[in-house]
């Protein structure tokens, strides 16, 4: 490797990364030598409004071409903040909003703000969002030489997500001032022995848990364990190979074909909590700005509690949610609040942090901590009216929040719901089981005095609306016939006809119900997939069988989905459609803004 090979090869678009590995060298002794021979990229300028009129933005793309470099000099006190990167199912757009909303306070604090993200959808990269952008990948080296180009003050890897937050601990190392959280603690919640750690010094529980770097191992913590298990891969994005086992079979098959493990990057096995609450929790602290994180100077603020509507077990980005809590009685409500305040205070927090509870019967474990920006904080935001990612980045650059004002939490006297879109109608055949694997495109909110209809405003908007009459049809599994006859019965009170295959229908009928029994896919006609094409059902309630869904079951939920039929499949689900339906037969809905609700 000598110079002129290696300014060819940035040229060439070669990363320092990549040049490492093909000569055996380290990225860091790559771009020592890079630097040595003074071969740093220049940056260009793109004029982004075409000259139709002026662009208050400077737009600037890297190139290795010898030519001029047209950054703008400037003497203000500047900020980066890191994106989230190309936009995937498992990277919300909710990351979008965080970052622009941090360019918006500190734009308005005086100092200038550098935006570096390499999606042209996002808003972030609109031309009147902040002072500066750079549209350039979300790497260590290209982070790097903006950082060292521009002179930055410090930077935020809080509010782009899991991508940005991979990079805090080298950027770091490389003489980054990371404001905010440091990465050390986000290392402290990234990492599970030294979370566990944490937990057990702060007698907090969490679910019994073990780590695996092969398949032998795997079985072996699982039988410790007990199943079900939640396995997943370390440091995963939008809960990416997540999944529930029950047994060694589907145990084995996970281990061989849906991870790599290695010690590097081990597996993390977890004893699955059945029929848990799963809870967000998202605060905003200031504790890490003291010396001591219990100077009573500290505050810390729980933005919002959301309780998800189905059980433990669905990824927070696919999960319905309410807030405030609607079952969560005041004991807990308190546990959580004192969990919540001695995580951040043990992790000296600066700005925001997202928890997820589990909460089985008086018990509140502790499932993950995120020390950052979570996918929950807009909808929080909207719902309690107060704009939490601004608040926090005035935090993260100096300010506490005494001084912003904000030190008392807010429990709104009104209903929040969040409910997720999916994008099912675009892969037709796949099963639309919810997992803790993230599937959804994005949320909608209904807002209401009334639990149901907010419920009932939030299906509406997701494109899915209750019906308020006409025929459901109930196809439940093994596991949740002793608990259908009670959701049919509120059915049936409600007006609806019941419909249900022979096994459902048979323990509606030994419950005293008035069910049509229709036949299983195969076994005759008519079938559930006929009545639904016909547009005779209007709801359908069908819960899993089993781990594997059968080939049945799937072609049901399919032709839910394209026929635009609602579909609930968790019956946690189908209560919350119950309550919804009532309010709406009862009462109606109004239309107001979300300020009228402020």
């Amino acid at each position: 490797m000598n110079a002129e090979l290696l300014a060819k090869a940035k040229s060439l678009g070669f990363s320092d990364r990549q040049i490492a590995h093909l000569t055996g060298k380290t990225e860091d002794g790559v771009r020592a030598l890079r630097k040595e021979l003074g071969l740093v990229p220049s940056y260009r300028l793109v004029d982004t409004c075409a000259a139709e009129f002026e662009a208050y933005t400077p737009y600037y793309y890297s190139t290795y071409d010898r030519g001029d470099d047209e950054v703008r000099q400037s003497d203000r006190r500047k900020v980066m903040i890191l994106g989230g990167g190309p936009n995937r199912i498992g990277q919300g757009i909710e990351f979008d909003y965080c970052c622009v909303h941090a360019a918006f306070a500190l734009k308005a604090d005086g100092y200038e703000t550098l935006m570096v993200n390499s999606n042209p959808e996002t808003v972030s990269t609109d031309y009147d969002t902040s002072d500066r952008l750079y549209f350039e990948p979300l790497t260590l080296e290209d982070v790097l030489h903006i950082y060292e180009r521009e002179k930055c003050w410090g930077a935020i890897a809080q509010f782009g997500g899991q991508t940005p937050l991979n990079l805090a601990m080298g950027l770091k190392k490389n003489g980054v001032n990371i404001i905010g959280t440091s990465p050390e603690s986000i290392e402290v919640a990234e990492d599970r022995k030294l979370f566990a750690a944490m937990l057990d010094r702060l007698e907090i529980p969490q679910p019994r848990n073990g780590l695996a770097t092969n398949e032998t191992e795997a079985l072996a913590v699982a039988r410790t364990l007990e199943y079900p298990v939640l396995v997943r891969p370390s440091f995963v994005l939008g809960g990416r190979a997540m999944q529930i086992v029950y047994s060694d079979h589907e145990l084995r098959h996970y281990m061989r074909f849906a991870v790599e493990a290695s010690p590097e990057r081990p597996v993390l096995v977890d004893k699955f909590l059945e029929d848990a609450t799963e809870v967000d929790v998202d605060c905003i602290a200031d504790v890490g700005q003291f010396e001591d994180p219990n100077d009573p100077r500290g505050t810390i603020v729980m933005g919002g509690v959301l309780e998800h509507i189905e059980f433990a077990g669905v990824h927070s980005g696919d999960a319905a949610m309410v807030l405030p809590p609607h079952t969560l009685d005041a004991k807990v409500i308190e546990t959580i609040r004192k969990y919540t305040h001695a995580m951040a205070r043990e992790l000296r927090v600066v700005g925001l942090m997202n928890v997820q509870y589990a909460v089985k019967g008086d018990v509140v474990y502790v499932l993950e901590v995120n020390p950052r920006a979570s996918r929950t904080v807009p909808f929080v935001s909207k719902a309690i009216g107060v704009p939490l990612a601004k608040l926090a980045a005035r935090v993260m650059a100096g300010k506490t929040l005494r001084e912003i004002g904000f030190t008392e939490e807010i429990w709104p006297q009104y209903w929040a719901v969040k409910e997720s879109v999916f994008p099912f109608n675009k892969f037709l055949g796949q099963d639309i089981i919810l997992s803790p694997e993230m599937r959804s495109t994005g949320e909608v909110m209904g807002l209401d005095p009334d639990l149901g209809v907010a419920y009932a405003k939030a299906q509406m908007a997701a494109n899915s609306p209750l019906p308020l009459k006409g025929r459901v049809f109930l196809s439940v599994g093994d596991l949740h016939k002793n608990h259908v006859a009670g959701i049919a019965r509120q059915f049936s009170e409600l007006g609806f006809d019941l419909v249900a295959t022979h096994g459902t229908a048979a323990v509606l009928e030994a419950a005293g119900l008035k069910v049509q029994r229709i036949f299983k896919i195969g076994e005759g006609r008519p079938t559930a997939i006929d009545l639904l094409k016909n547009k005779e059902i209007q709801l359908v309630i069908n819960t899993p069988s089993g781990a594997a869904p059968r080939a049945d079951e799937v072609k049901i939920r399919t032709t839910a989905v394209i026929t635009g039929t609602p579909i609930m499949t968790t019956l946690s689900g189908a209560r919350a459609a119950i309550i919804g339906i009532a309010a709406l037969q009862r009462s109606g809905y109004q239309v107001r803004t979300v300020q009228e609700y402020h």
